[in-house]
């Protein structure tokens, strides 16, 4: 069953979360992640819920995006991240 990282992003450091936005690519490949939403437009509906900034990645299982995470490939990127951005992440089973 897949599973979906999903996280809204508040960039504080546009510069360094570029540099972060580089490294990423290459640790989803490895446990067979991919992005289905990387930033982009976001049209609000409802509960005046407005993120500046929202990515999903899809993975082949949930052990896959939790290995993912906890991994010493995207150990060094995710420190990057908590430095350039404020971000609420969730892993979530899809159907």
């Amino acid at each position: 069953m897949s599973a979906y990282v999903i996280a809204e992003v508040n960039v504080t450091d546009p510069k360094l979360y570029e540099e972060y936005r580089k490294l990423v690519p290459a640790t989803l490949e490895k446990y067979g992640g991919r992005f289905a939403v990387r930033g982009g437009a976001v049209d609000p509906k409802e509960g005046g819920w407005n993120p500046a900034r929202f990515v999903i990645v899809e993975f082949p299982t949930m052990a896959l995006a939790r290995k993912w995470y906890d991994s010493p490939e995207y150990a060094p990127a995710l420190a990057l991240r908590h430095r350039a951005a404020n971000t609420r992440l969730i892993l979530v089973e899809g159907v």
